[in-house]
């Protein structure tokens, strides 16, 4: 669920200082238990990705995509990276071969 929401924080679905739904709300759209959600929701304000405004609702905080986006990136770059690497030397794939996948989706 923190995934999703920092996807949609990063799509521009929510963007700083956007009311983001309700626990409840955000529970029903993914048929997940409220108490799941409402955990979900205490990881991402103690993260600093989200704030809550009481009795007003759950918003992003500001600087929250530049958060998220500095993390995802260490994260693939210290964590995703080396395993994509050693499959690459496991299979026989060179650098070459990556260039010409990225080209050839991104026409």
């Amino acid at each position: 669920m923190a995934d999703r929401l920092c996807d949609e924080i990063l799509a521009g679905k929510y963007k700083d200082d956007d009311r983001i739904p309700s626990v409840r709300e955000y529970a029903v759209l993914l048929e997940v238990n409220a108490n799941t959600a409402m955990k979900t929701y205490d990881f991402l304000a103690r993260e600093h990705i989200i704030y809550n405004k009481r009795g007003l609702g759950y918003f992003v905080t500001p600087g929250a995509r530049a958060q998220i986006l500095e993390q995802r990136r260490h994260e693939f770059l210290e964590r995703q990276l080396p395993e994509l690497f050693r499959q690459m030397q496991l299979l026989g794939l060179g650098i070459e071969d990556v260039v010409g996948k990225w080209q050839h989706l991104n026409r």
